[in-house]
């Protein structure tokens, strides 16, 4: 089933259900890349991470954007709890929470239309709670040597 296809069966609500997720997941997987790269220096995860945002990529979800409607979003304000963090350990743990809970809206939006795409979000997913746990493996061991 082509992109097109699959998201002409969707209503223009689940269209900005996957937009607005496919941005959340984006944007967490970056700042979480950027402080493995930079932060950390830690090859590995890094290219991992970028390897997962390309995967997520926009252009293979065509069809969508036409439904984004930003001057009508409800919760555009952040809360509170979003207003600081306590340290880089926070901002990555905040983020793999952004991008996890993001694919597994992604990945049940999609079981109405296109179950390999479902399926899709789902191992991206379960990347990131294996990367989450790496990460924090790696980010103990940086701050042991602070």
């Amino acid at each position: 089933m082509s992109n097109r296809k699959c998201h002409n069966t969707l209503s223009d609500s689940a269209k900005r259900i996957i937009d607005a997720n496919l941005n959340r997941l984006r944007e967490g997987i970056r700042v979480i890349e950027d402080i493995t790269r930079f932060f950390l220096n830690n090859k590995e995860i890094s290219v991992e991470l970028k390897e997962l945002r390309h995967i997520c990529s926009q252009e293979f979800y065509e069809g969508i954007l036409d439904a984004r409607d930003v001057a009508h979003d409800i919760l555009q304000e952040s809360l509170p709890q979003e207003w600081s963090r306590d340290g880089m350990q926070s901002v990555i743990t905040a983020n793999f929470k952004r991008a996890q809970e993001s694919s597994r809206v992604l990945e049940e939006i999609f079981k109405l239309s296109h179950i390999q795409k479902s399926e899709d979000f789902k191992k991206i997913r379960y990347r990131l709670y294996d990367l989450e746990k790496k990460t924090s493996t790696i980010m103990k061991q940086h701050n042991s040597n602070l």
